[in-house]
């Protein structure tokens, strides 16, 4: 926990490389002080067939999941340094959002659980 998965258009990872645009959201999650560096989990999904509001362009989007107990600041803050990292790796690229979403502990079980 947390998991930050990232949809982007296929382009994206011709203009810098999956594990560069990984690394950068890594990097910006771990800076916030949210999470600890064995926590963060993140994957990308390149998207070849994609409708962007009737364009092409390329894009962006990071869904963020993260454990219930982070204050709405918190969780802006983490939305903000994501996509400001983002924005200056990938500058060219028009469209960079995220939204994250808390996970319930009352819902949450993982195999360490058992």
């Amino acid at each position: 926990m947390p998991h930050f998965i990232i949809d982007c258009s296929e382009n994206v990872i011709r203009l810098k490389s999956a594990d560069d645009i990984m690394q950068e959201v890594f990097d910006a999650a771990l800076s916030t002080g949210l999470f600890t560096a064995s926590e963060i989990k993140v994957r990308i999904n390149p998207f070849s067939y994609y409708n962007n509001g009737n364009t092409l362009d390329d894009f962006i989007h990071v869904f963020s999941y993260i454990m219930e107990g982070r204050n709405d600041d918190q969780k802006g803050n983490l939305s903000k340094v994501i996509v400001t990292k983002l924005n200056s790796l990938l500058p060219q690229v028009p469209v960079i959002s995220i939204n994250i979403q808390d996970f319930e502990k009352l819902n949450y079980f993982n195999k360490t659980m058992i």
